[in-house]
C-alpha cells in the first residue's frame, strides 16, 4: 500500500533508520506505525527505538542566554561517561539555543540531533525538562558538574541579586516560591509520619494538634524559597533580602540531574 511522506518522516525520527528502510517497513506493515517499528526491530535496524525504554539517570543541565530571556534544558543519558563528553554538552547547549530562538518549545521532547546521537553512542538520550524564563533582572547558576541549574527572574532588584538567589536555590533545593504553594498532598503525607512519631513518643492528645500545626508551618517554610535563610547570611531570610532591595521573585526554575 502507499504510505505518506509524513509517516515515513515520523518513523525516521522515532527509530533513527533511513527514509528508505522506513518506507519499506511501513509498506510491509500496511501503514501500521507500531507494526512498522516491530518490522525494523526484527531486522535489527531500529536500534534507537530499542533504547527508548532504558533508564536515563545521568546527564547535564545547559542554558542559553539572550536579551531579557534565558532558556534551560535538562538532557539525560544512561551513563555519566556519555554525559561528560564534549559532544553531549554541546548538544545540550545547542538544544537550549533552539529553545531560546523559538525553534523548539518547552513541551518538545523530540529532536533529530538526539536520535542521531543515540545511534552514535548506543544509549538512550532524553530531554528531561525545558524552561524559558523572561525578565529584566535574570540570574543564572549552573553548578560546576553541570548537574544543577537554576534561573531566577526578579521584579526590581539587580542581576547580581538574582544570581545570588539562584546560587542559594541550587544549594537548598526549594520546592516552591512561597509556603502556601506547598501541595496539600505532600503535607498530608508528612502529617502521617509526624502523627506516628508523636504517638510513639507518647505525647498528650491535647498538645498533639498544636505540635502538628507547628510542624506543618516549619515544613512549608523550609520548602519555600522566600522563607529560607540566605546561605550567604544565615541571619537574613530570602524574603528579607528581597524586601531590602525592593524586589520580588517573578519566577524561579531549578533543574537537577
Amino acid at each position: 500500500m502507499a504510505v505518506s511522506i509524513d509517516d515515513i518522516k515520523k518513523l525516521r525520527e522515532t527509530t533513527g533508520v533511513s527514509m528508505m528502510s522506513c518506507k519499506k517497513a511501513l509498506e510491509e506493515a500496511n501503514g501500521d506505525f507500531e507494526a512498522a517499528i516491530d518490522v525494523l526491530r526484527t531486522k535489527g535496524e531500529a536500534k534507537a527505538a530499542d533504547r527508548v525504554g532504558r533508564a536515563t539517570a545521568q546527564g547535564v543541565v545547559a542554558v542559553s542566554v539572550g536579551v531579557d530571556k534565558v532558556a534551560m534544558i535538562q538532557l539525560e543519558s544512561e551513563t555519566d561517561f556519555v554525559s561528560r563528553g564534549e559532544d553531549f554538552v554541546k548538544m545540550a547547549e545547542g538544544l537550549a539555543q533552539k529553545v531560546l530562538n523559538g525553534n523548539m518549545n518547552v513541551i518538545d521532547r523530540e529532536s533529530p540531533e538526539i536520535k542521531d546521537y543515540m545511534l552514535k553512542v548506543g544509549e538512550n538520550i532524553q530531554i528531561g525538562n525545558i524552561a524559558l524564563v523572561e525578565g529584566k533582572n535574570i540570574g543564572i547558576y549552573i553548578h560546576s558538574n553541570r548537574k544543577i541549574g537554576v534561573i531566577v527572574s526578579l521584579e526590581g532588584g539587580t542581576v547580581e541579586l538574582a544570581k545570588d538567589i539562584a546560587m542559594h536555590a541550587a544549594a537548598t533545593n526549594p520546592k516552591v516560591l512561597s509556603p502556601d504553594e506547598v501541595s496539600q498532598e505532600l503535607v498530608d503525607r508528612e502529617k502521617g509520619i509526624w502523627s506516628e512519631q508523636l504517638k510513639n513518643e507518647g505525647k498528650p492528645a491535647e498538645i498533639v494538634e498544636k505540635i502538628m500545626m507547628g510542624k506543618e508551618k516549619k515544613f512549608r517554610e523550609e520548602n519555600a524559597l522566600v522563607k529560607q535563610m540566605f546561605v550567604k547570611n544565615p541571619e537574613q531570610s530570602i524574603e528579607q533580602l528581597l524586601t531590602a532591595a525592593s524586589a520580588k521573585v517573578k519566577e524561579f526554575v531549578r533543574f537537577e540531574i
